[in-house]
């Protein structure tokens, strides 16, 4: 079962994330049929996203993160809640590049340059949205320098995705470590040392290393309390109802258009790729809630 530890270590001076995320990584593969580079990229960012959104307190908030690169995937969209829900999907699922000069899946090239963007909608008046341009495309360091630039939160993120011979998930998982203000230069110095033995994610969860585990090896000497633990899933909350909602805010003039074109639309949700039809009957009635009016039938 794919889920996300919450843990604190140096007295409150650290604050800690790790998850473990096949189950959600190979969900999104099998929805979306994604290549083993794009299954990577995806996978990581969910995961990302996941813990991520468990630091959201509001039951309502809400996480986007997206990437745009002009590498050969185009762009990454994952959108996650406080309850460890996430979902998302690539531009370009079908990408496929050789791989890096590590052998290893180049979810850099497949990515290019570009920006990361991160919205939290927390129910204010406005959401909060912080940009950077992207640094290595390896996603966790983008995130690492995200943290550190617009948040002004000094953090380590690691992520990784692992493959099976038949181009399954077998692995995927991360951690997220952040100071606190008025972290000491002892703890700091602690925390460098750990991490700098740290050598790949996908290494110690194929080692069969725990959430709890990685963190155990991270804050190793600081006193690390796990404080909860979140079950994480790949999670779509498209339904008929989103869908009509979505198509009546296109406006009286794009619905008109639609009935004087006579065929039946259509909608597909991106996320998780299920599908509904809406009949001319049905766009007339959404017409009548755009405040329009309705042409007689002919």
């Amino acid at each position: 079962m794919d889920y996300i530890v919450r843990a604190t270590a140096a007295g409150g001076q650290i604050r800690a994330f790790a998850a473990t995320a096949r189950g959600l990584a190979e969900k999104a593969r099998a929805l979306h049929n994604t290549s083993p580079v794009a299954t990577a990229a995806l996978g990581r960012l969910l995961t990302a996203g996941a813990m991520m959104g468990v630091m959201m307190k509001g039951d309502k908030d809400i996480l986007t993160l997206q990437i745009k690169g002009n590498g050969p995937l185009h762009g990454i969209t994952v959108t996650a809640d406080s309850k460890g829900r996430v979902k998302g999907f690539v531009d370009n699922p079908e990408v496929l590049i050789h791989a890096n000069e590590l052998g290893k899946l180049d979810v850099s090239g497949a990515i290019g340059a570009g920006y990361l963007t991160v919205i939290k909608d927390l129910g204010l008046k406005e959401p909060y949205s912080g940009q950077i341009e992207l640094q290595t495309g390896e996603i966790g360091d983008d995130l690492t320098y995200y943290f550190a630039v617009s948040e002004q939160v000094p953090s380590s993120v690691g992520l990784g995705v692992l493959m099976e011979k038949n181009n399954t998930v077998k692995q995927a998982g991360g951690f997220i470590v952040q100071l606190m203000p008025g972290t000491s230069e002892e703890v700091i110095e602690k925390l460098e040392m750990n991490l700098s033995q740290v050598t790949s994610v996908t290494r110690m969860l194929e080692a069969g290393y725990t959430p709890e585990q990685l963190l155990e090896q991270l804050l190793q000497g600081m006193e690390p309390e796990i404080l909860d633990t979140i079950p994480a899933e790949f999670y779509c909350n498209c339904s008929r109802d989103r869908m009509a909602r979505a198509l009546i805010s296109i406006g009286a003039k794009e619905l008109q258009r639609l009935i004087d074109e006579g065929e039946p639309i259509e909608l597909k949700c991106h996320f998780c790729g299920s599908a509904h039809t809406f009949l001319i009957p049905e766009i007339r009635d959404f017409l009548d809630a755009a405040g329009g009016e309705v042409k007689p039938e002919r």
